[in-house]
């Protein structure tokens, strides 16, 4: 496998890293329609354990059946699939090589009030499945939030030593933040910065909106003259927070809405130099032709960013 340039530089930013860890990096960003452009676009399929069965899958019946997304991630080009342990014992065997996996080794539900989640699978489940990485959620700002630090710390660690790429899910939520703020760009942020410095290589957040939900941010972006306007500026923002850009930062793409709106925002997250794209309800939950279709779109409009040079 030839690297390309923009692959090479990525890896840059990760040096000293151990050389297991560069390898499976280099595999997902060499991968599928986004495959050497130093972005990515992620299928993620935790909705059952997260949100239920019949709210992630009912929309599209053949999304109960984890072969099902297998086939959608391979025939989409996608440069990963990401989902827990459970989901991926069922394909990973019968799938093995097809596409890069990413072991989601800690869940929630959505049964119970607490905002926590269990450690739901290990470095050594990732290893034996034949994964490129590990995943695990935290929530700053929550009351658990320094257990789960504590946890995803030994985690990364662990991960690291067996050359597995970490990427961390960073869901600011509970505690004092407002239900509004969970988005505001200086706390999306705010869990960026945390998530790098826990040692991820990946760092998962949502769309930031362009709210300051804390004093301390208004007043330093004012002081500093930020334009926080758009979308592209705030994922710009949301970059600057994570090492300089010197992490990859991927978007996620939220609850289901229409593909226009959907290409619509990705195209703004792009073109303010976002990584790429983590799209699990707006695919699986569309007929396979039209989930398809949007993927290959979503690749095709980070491929033309990264060409362009958006962001840098």
């Amino acid at each position: 496998m030839q690297l390309t340039d923009a692959v090479r530089e990525v890896l840059s930013w990760y040096d000293g890293e151990r050389p297991g860890v560069k390898a499976n990096l280099a595999r997902m960003l060499m991968h599928g329609d986004t495959g050497g452009s130093g972005r990515l676009v992620i299928l993620p399929v935790d909705q059952g354990f997260e949100h239920g069965p019949a709210a992630s899958f009912a929309a599209n019946r053949v999304g109960y059946d984890p072969r099902y997304h297998f086939e959608l991630a391979i025939e989409a080009g996608v440069s990963a699939l990401a989902a827990p342990l459970g989901f991926l014992t069922v394909g990973a065997d019968r799938y093995a090589g097809a596409v890069p996996l990413i072991l989601k080794a800690n869940n929630a539900n959505g049964l119970g009030a607490i905002k926590d989640e269990a450690v739901t699978a290990t470095v050594r489940d990732a290893l034996e499945l034949g994964c490129s990485a590990i995943g695990y959620t935290i929530y700053p700002g929550s009351d658990r939030q320094y257990e789960m630090f504590e946890e995803v710390r030994a985690g990364a660690a662990e991960a690291r030593a067996h050359g597995l790429v970490v990427v961390i899910w960073a869901y600011p939520r509970g505690g004092t933040l407002s239900h509004e703020g969970e988005t505001a760009v200086d706390v999306v942020a705010y869990g960026a910065q945390i998530a790098a410095q826990l040692g991820a290589h990946i760092i998962k957040v949502k769309p930031p909106t362009d709210r300051l939900e804390t004093t301390q941010a208004r007043l330093a972006c004012e002081g500093a003259n930020y334009n926080l306007s758009t979308l592209e500026q705030r994922v710009a923002h949301v970059l600057e927070a994570a090492f300089a850009g010197r992490r990859l930062v991927v978007f996620s793409g939220g609850p289901a809405k229409g593909i226009d709106a959907v290409l619509a925002e990705i195209t703004a997250i792009a073109a303010g130099g976002g990584h790429g794209s983590i799209v699990g309800r707006n695919s699986f939950q569309r007929p396979r032709g039209e989930a398809l279709t949007m993927l290959r779109k979503v690749a095709a409009i980070h491929v033309a960013a990264a060409r362009t040079g958006a962001g840098s």
